[in-house]
């Protein structure tokens, strides 16, 4: 560790010393030097490296909905009921799920496998520890397994109790699934509370029968019902209760039921909207539940369109505990995946903290938070000395009494942030790991922007605060105090000014929406005179103006909420699945700029985040081809100037594993098409349109590279070909190379979730090398996507505001060889030259950050500069 000591900020204690294991248990924390001799085998020097708790998911599902997704993998719904209590996670737990591994490269060690989110009462949930061990089964896995595992197990009245989990599902989910309606499921609730109720009852009177004297022989059997004893231990308050539920009305209605039936409620999960309803949650019987939400994941249904990325921030201070968790994909009528993102569960914790969470609370949010949660704080979830030491060694077994730390370069929140270590059971579990040095100021947590007014906002718009900029009115628009300018070549992002003091911070003149000058203050303030009704000033402390950013990945720009049917373009005709309406004809191609929905929530919360861009295909679900626009995210329709940069953009289509006919047949008819030539394909064929394939399998990236050879050599032109998505491509970096096809990486984070992309390169810890650094190393043109392409996934619309993230994690990961600028290039101009984007039609808007550039998470967007609109967006 450091030199020892204590320090306080932010209320956060921080020990500076040394940590001192037996077999997983602290027994010394924060001593200068131990004061008896330790073998030199045995000590781990941690180099002033930070030292966390565990991190714990309080929300998943991996092992039960197992990846990569296979026939048979899914055994996370059961839609034999809409009420079945009497269900078990632990029952269909795969221990061969690749999630695993992946998530403890995250650091997360421990987590709750919850059924899924089909049933009003979905079954019982499971703790478990992720480590594979040495019998490999199901049962060695869970974290103390209740005493009710088997039903012939009874506790010792002398021994500490051990929690039971259950799950509960309100609102859409179960209303979809058994096509019916709210009311529908809260009688489901109180008929099956109501029938644990009754047991209850029974059983309490033979108990008082039974305490006073009466014989067992008149007695008879003790009550009890398998399929209600849950129930009834949830009604005697010895499960931690689980609810999946959004809205303020399932949040008051479950807040009823638990009054009505006197049972406390451990937790609300996703919960989007219980920010805006704090007090419900503080009537809830036996006090509020913790609120277990993401950071972004919002707006793919009605109940997630009033999320607000500063509930957590509210929340906290209205008093109530907040648990971060990873977003789900969703998929096989609305259950829930396990575990594409729980990798990065402590990226949920830095995004809250961005948007003004305590660091603190931030840290406690994906670790003792969590743990206190499920029942487990007594022995996870904190740094402490002797943490309950004596108590597991005299009451649990030798597998249990084992605690989990995880070490890191960076600050637990610094974006970024990646264990070089990971100990469970005091075993470690990464092999060999990858440690990726960041710079020295991410050793503390980063500063963060104020956002008070925008959650006070988000609170007195219930939800749906305005995001309109506000246009400014002057000719000259000046900002002061610039640390750098950056601006686009024709090839590349490129810095024009930097200041390297506070002495030396600059200014930039912008008239009518364009940069006139931009230097010195000596220099440039000259230029703007001394009308100063006409003058508006921004000042940026220290700040940046940067290339705007442009978005690809999802069906952005044609959906305002992705499962509302009502406001979504659609999803257009698989021509390999049935015949096309005849009334198309043989040739129509769709497009996708014939479908475009401006002013959507998504497309205007990117644009306040540096976005002012996107290029979206159709959607589609299988095999397809259509044709590509490119949009201003900003613009409140297609009519208005600059709205709609270019109608048609390139011509897109996926091969998938998953499509209704086979990948040779997608492969045939895109090679009868592209030699026919017709229309669009002609275009492609002749190289003066860009072919943009989806694909993820490097098997069938080979084929498209062989197949444009064949192309090639027929019509004697060069194609142009992109792929998108890639998660596989790192296993053909020469062949794309000598092949000159560019590649569109989405997300830059790749999770095994089907068959098809199962050979990822996953990055450090666990690899050195990532998909985005292997292709560049062979010259290839990358560009970037926060989102997977994969079917699995749904369209991450909400996830085009965190691409400036995405592209500052890309840096931080490539052990300084990737430059911001070069980042910035594969989140712009790179997208422009993959995606068919004319010279005409590329983008030349720049973006205003105080507190810092584009890429730094630290900073906030401030205006939208667009000469070719003359204006400048302020917000």
């Amino acid at each position: 560790m450091q030199q020892s000591g204590l320090e306080f900020y932010n209320g956060t204690e921080v020990v500076r010393g040394d940590i001192l294991l037996d077999r997983g248990i602290i027994l010394d924390i924060g001593s200068p030097r131990f004061k008896f001799t330790i073998p030199k085998r045995w000590v781990w020097d941690a180099r002033g490296r930070w030292l966390t708790p565990r991190i714990v998911d309080l929300h998943s599902h991996m092992g039960d909905s197992s990846s990569p997704e296979l026939s048979g993998s899914d055994d996370g719904n059961s839609f034999k009921g809409i009420a079945q209590p009497w269900l078990r996670s632990v029952d269909g737990l795969n221990t061969h799920d690749d999630s695993y591994q992946l998530s403890i490269a995250g650091g997360l060690t421990t987590a709750l496998i919850l059924p899924g989110s089909a049933n009003a009462i979905g079954g019982q949930a499971y703790v478990i520890k992720l480590r594979k061990t040495a019998e490999r089964s199901t049962s060695s896995m869970i974290l103390e397994p209740p005493y009710q595992m088997n039903s012939s197990s009874s506790p010792d009245p002398s021994s500490s109790p051990r929690w039971r989990h259950i799950k509960h599902a309100c609102g859409e989910n179960p209303s979809r699934v058994y096509d019916g309606t709210r009311m529908d499921t809260l009688w489901a609730f109180r008929k099956s509370y109501k029938e644990a109720a009754k047991l209850k009852q029974r059983q309490d009177e033979f108990c008082s029968k039974a305490e006073a004297g009466q014989f067992v022989e008149e007695l008879g059997e003790f009550p009890d019902d398998l399929q209600w004893e849950a129930l009834v231990d949830v009604l005697r308050s010895r499960v931690k209760v689980n609810t999946h539920c959004y809205e303020a009305v399932d949040l008051d209605a479950f807040v009823r039921l638990s009054n009505e039936f006197k049972f406390p409620v451990a937790a609300f999960h996703h919960a989007h909207e219980t920010y805006l309803v704090p007090e419900v949650l503080k009537r809830t019987y036996g006090g509020p539940p913790v609120s277990a939400i993401f950071s972004g994941f919002s707006r793919y249904k009605r109940e997630s369109y009033r999320f607000s990325e500063f509930a957590a921030k509210i929340l906290t201070e209205n008093g109530l505990i907040v648990v971060m968790k990873a977003w789900d994909i969703l998929h096989v009528v609305q259950s829930d995946h396990a575990a594409i993102n729980s990798r990065y569960l402590l990226h949920e914790a830095q995004q809250a903290y961005y948007h003004g969470l305590p660091e603190n609370v931030a840290i406690a949010s994906v670790t003792s938070n969590p743990a206190e949660a499920m029942g487990m704080g007594h022995r996870i979830g904190y740094m402490k000395k002797g943490m309950d030491v004596c108590y597991l060694f005299k009451l649990c077994t030798p597998l249990l009494k084992k605690y989990v730390r995880r070490l890191g370069r960076s600050h637990p929140l610094a974006l970024g942030a990646t264990p070089i270590q990971v100990f469970i059971d005091g075993i470690a579990q990464l092999e060999n790991p990858v440690v990726a040095e960041k710079p020295d100021e991410l050793q503390r947590a980063p500063k963060v922007s104020n956002f008070d007014e925008e959650a006070r906002n988000a609170v007195k718009y219930d939800g749906l605060p305005p995001l309109t900029a506000t246009e400014s009115s002057s000719g000259f628009v000046v900002f002061i105090n610039i640390k750098d300018v950056l601006f686009k070549s024709l090839t590349s992002v490129v810095g024009d000014f930097v200041a390297h003091t506070e002495d030396d911070l600059g200014v930039l003149v912008a008239r009518n929406g364009k940069p006139v000058c931009w230097g010195s203050r000596e220099t440039c303030l000259p230029i703007v005179g001394t009308k100063d009704s006409d003058i508006t000033v921004v000042d940026l402390q220290g700040g940046s103006i940067s290339p705007a950013l442009l978005f690809y990945g999802s069906p952005l720009g044609l959906q305002h909420i992705t499962l509302e049917p009502s406001t979504t373009d659609g999803v257009i005709h698989d021509p390999l699945s049935s015949d096309a309406p005849s009334i198309l004809g043989n040739s129509t191609l769709i497009r996708a700029a014939d479908g475009l929905q401006y002013g959507s929530r998504d497309a205007l919360m990117a644009y306040r985040s540096g976005v002012t861009t996107a290029i979206t295909a159709p959607e589609h679900n299988q095999f397809f081809f259509g044709l590509g626009t490119c949009f201003s995210t900003g613009a409140s329709h297609k009519l208005e100037p600059n709205a709609l940069p270019q109608e048609i953009t390139a011509l897109h289509t996926a091969i998938t594993y998953n499509a209704a006919s086979s990948v040779s047949t997608q492969i045939s008819v895109l090679r009868r098409l592209l030699l026919e030539a017709n229309g669009a394909f002609s275009k492609v064929a002749s190289g003066q349109m860009t072919l943009v394939v989806e694909v993820g399998n490097a098997d069938a990236i080979a084929t498209l590279i062989s197949l444009k050879k064949e192309i090639e050599a027929v019509h004697g032109n060069v194609i142009h070909l992109t792929i998108a998505g890639a998660a596989e491509s790192h296993l053909l970096a020469k062949e794309l190379a000598e092949a000159n096809v560019g590649v569109i990486v989405g997300p830059i984070h790749p999770f095994p979730d089907s068959w098809e992309i199962r050979r990822i390169l996953p990055g450090p810890p666990l690899s050195k090398e990532t998909t985005i650094s292997k292709l560049l190393d062979y010259n290839i043109t990358v560009g970037i996507s926060p989102v997977g392409l994969s079917k699995f996934v749904p369209p991450g619309n909400w996830n085009a505001q965190n691409l400036r993230l995405y592209a500052a994690w890309i840096v931080l990961d490539s052990n300084g060889r990737i430059s911001t600028e070069k980042a910035l290039s594969m989140a712009s101009i790179n997208l422009e030259m993959l995606l068919g984007v004319s010279t005409e039609a590329k983008n030349i808007d720049l973006v205003a950050t105080i507190g810092g550039n584009l890429l730094d998470e630290s900073s906030k967007v401030v205006a939208i500069l667009s000469p070719r609109s003359k204006t400048v967006d302020i917000f």
